[in-house]
């Protein structure tokens, strides 16, 4: 397990990351490598992945997906 991410903002999609952390063990940055390898690029077809691959809920995957397609990059 990796070192967690320093504090996200309250709002968007980043306002999941903590609950996100520590739910699945893994940093924001840990979970963009698994996205940028999981050779998927449609926005939907990313979060099935997630869902039925990693065991995230639809909130989780989806607020990691979409901040990450829009080209965000988490400090590992």
């Amino acid at each position: 397990m990796t070192e967690m991410s320093p504090p996200w903002p309250k709002q968007g999609p980043p306002s999941y990351f903590p609950s996100i952390e520590k739910k699945y063990g893994r940093s924001i940055a840990d979970w963009q490598q698994v996205i940028a390898r999981c050779g998927l690029d449609k926005h939907m077809a990313i979060v099935g992945y997630l869902k039925s691959e990693h065991g995230l809920g639809h909130g989780h995957a989806n607020a990691l997906v979409g901040w990450t397609l829009a080209g965000n990059v988490a400090r590992p």
